[in-house]
C-alpha cells in the first residue's frame, strides 16, 4: 500500500502540472489575442490621427483659397473695365502677369474654377440668383465665378437660369 501512494501522489502532481501548463498556454494566447489587438487599435489610431491633421490642414488652406476669391474677382472686373487706351501699357501687363501667376498658383493647390454657361443648373455648384430668357434649367449666363477646392465647393457660382421662354438670339435664328 505504501507503494500506491508516491503513485498516486505522481499521478496529481503531474496532472497538477499539466492543469498549470495548460492555464499559463491559455493565459499566454490571451495576452497575445490582447497584443494584437492593441497593435490594430494604435495601427487605426495612428491612420485616424493622420487623416484628421490632413483635413485640418486641407481647411486651413481652403479657408486662405477662399479669402483670396474676392482679389480675383476684383482683378477680373479691373481688367474688364479696362479702358482701351490703357490696355497696351506696359504696367497693365504687369498686373495681368501677375494675376495670371496667382490664377495658376491657386490651381496648382487645388483651386479650379465651375463651368457654368450652356451647363445644366445643379444646386450643388450654381446659385440662382436670376432667370432669364433660354432654355429651361439650363445655365443662360455667369454674374460671379464659382470654385472648388480639391473636390469640395468652396463658392457656388452666381448664375442666371432660363425660364424656357426663348431669348432675342433665338428669334432671330429661327426668322434667318
Amino acid at each position: 500500500m505504501l507503494q500506491e501512494e508516491p503513485e498516486k501522489e505522481e499521478k496529481e502532481v503531474d496532472s497538477s502540472a499539466e492543469e498549470t501548463i495548460e492555464g499559463r498556454a491559455a493565459q499566454a494566447e490571451q495576452y497575445l489575442e490582447n497584443w494584437k489587438r492593441a497593435e490594430a487599435d494604435l495601427v487605426n489610431f495612428k491612420k485616424k490621427t493622420e487623416q484628421e491633421r490632413q483635413g485640418v490642414s486641407t481647411f486651413a488652406n481652403a479657408m486662405l483659397v477662399s479669402s483670396l476669391l474676392p482679389i480675383l474677382d476684383d482683378m477680373e472686373r479691373a481688367f474688364d473695365s479696362l479702358d482701351t487706351n490703357l490696355a497696351g501699357l506696359t504696367w497693365v501687363e504687369g498686373l495681368k502677369l501677375v494675376y495670371r501667376k496667382l490664377v495658376s498658383t491657386l490651381e496648382g493647390q487645388g483651386l479650379s474654377s465651375i463651368s457654368t454657361v450652356g451647363e445644366r443648373f445643379d444646386p450643388t455648384l450654381h446659385e440662382a440668383v436670376m432667370q432669364a430668357a433660354g432654355e429651361e434649367g439650363v445655365v443662360v449666363g455667369e454674374l460671379q465665378k464659382g470654385y472648388r477646392f480639391h473636390d469640395r465647393v468652396i463658392r457656388p457660382a452666381m448664375v442666371k437660369v432660363g425660364n424656357g421662354t426663348p431669348s432675342d438670339a433665338d428669334d432671330v435664328e429661327d426668322e434667318g
